[in-house]
């Protein structure tokens, strides 16, 4: 499966959806990207395009693969454009109702061999297949944001997932030289599991009043050794995502405190303050604002540190 032409449908033309869609493309894959909004689709493949022909300026892929890519990928706002199709991957909202209508509506429309994957940053994998006939090839591949650089891949297998296509997803990953680990289909996974506590208390150490965003984020970044603080990676995951991830997480760990949404998160995400996508969120992305300025002190960036290992 992994040393054939494979045919790719990517549900969503979003941030996530298109990284996706280059991941594959660059690595031998036909693809087409489905939406039913045509203004996303547009700004998918605006982004796209945009991406390969940046990394033929940097020398990185030729202007023969550039051309290549464009042949092997179709935008399409028709869930028809799935037919055919021997690997779907979802990544639309986090909603289980609408992951699942989908599901079920693609099932109708490939054949028996095609696996079906979902993205899911944090909602059950065996939840988003339970309408399906074959449960079996429903598992999830969760990319992380952006997909094209981010090197690890969650492979989930629920409860009904068949070995085989774990099997045949871990080739897949290898093939889009992409570092796969196998997670169980438990609440957050292995990565969004861990990085609750590590946003939560970041969030806490702000409401009591303890420093600001910028001294947070410095302190992890320049005594905890993080490339991101946990507000700058907030704001560039978006607010909407991590809220949403926060909530569904806090939930299906039967409402434990470690991981409880915080007014300042929820805030944010009524408010539409969903960080560089829409300009503002924790920081100010505007044209023309300043970034505030971390009031440096060694000693507390220190005990900061000491209490995001001890979460």
């Amino acid at each position: 499966m992994a040393h054939e032409k494979l045919n790719v449908v990517v549900a969503g033309a979003g941030a996530m959806g298109t990284g996706i869609a280059q991941v594959a493309l660059l690595n031998n894959c036909r693809v087409v990207v489905y939406d039913s909004y045509d203004a996303a689709l547009q700004k998918s493949e605006q982004k796209l395009f945009t991406d390969l022909h940046k990394l033929s300026e940097k020398g990185k892929i030729t202007a023969e693969v550039v051309e290549e890519c464009k042949k092997n990928i179709s935008f399409s706002n028709s869930l028809n454009s799935v037919t055919g199709a021997g690997l779907f991957i979802e990544a639309i909202i986090e909603d289980l109702q609408t992951k699942q209508n989908l599901f079920t509506d693609v099932e109708r429309m490939v054949d028996d061999n095609c696996i079906l994957a979902t993205n899911t940053s944090s909602l059950s994998v065996i939840s988003i297949g339970a309408n399906c006939k074959k449960q079996d090839r429903v598992v999830g591949l969760h990319f992380f944001n952006p997909a094209a650089i981010m090197p690890l891949v969650e492979i989930v297998p629920s409860l009904n997932t068949s070995q085989a296509v774990v099997e045949k997803c871990k080739l897949v990953i290898d093939s889009f030289k992409k570092i796969a680990v196998i997670a169980k289909d438990t609440p957050g996974f292995i990565v969004n599991r861990i990085a609750r506590p590590y946003y939560g208390e970041a969030i806490r150490i702000y409401e009591e009043g303890v420093a600001n965003f910028a001294t947070i984020d410095w302190a992890m970044k320049e005594k905890g050794g993080f490339k991101m603080g946990p507000f700058e990676l907030m704001d560039f995951i978006g607010n909407d995502i991590n809220y949403k991830v926060t909530e569904t997480v806090f939930e299906q760990m039967f409402y434990d405190q470690r991981y409880k949404p915080s007014q300042t998160q929820k805030r944010l995400y009524e408010g539409k303050l969903f960080g560089r996508k829409t300009g503002k969120g924790y920081f100010n992305y505007a044209d023309g604002a300043t970034m505030p300025e971390p009031l440096k002190n060694d000693k507390t960036a220190e005990k900061f540190v000491t209490v995001f290992y001890a979460c």
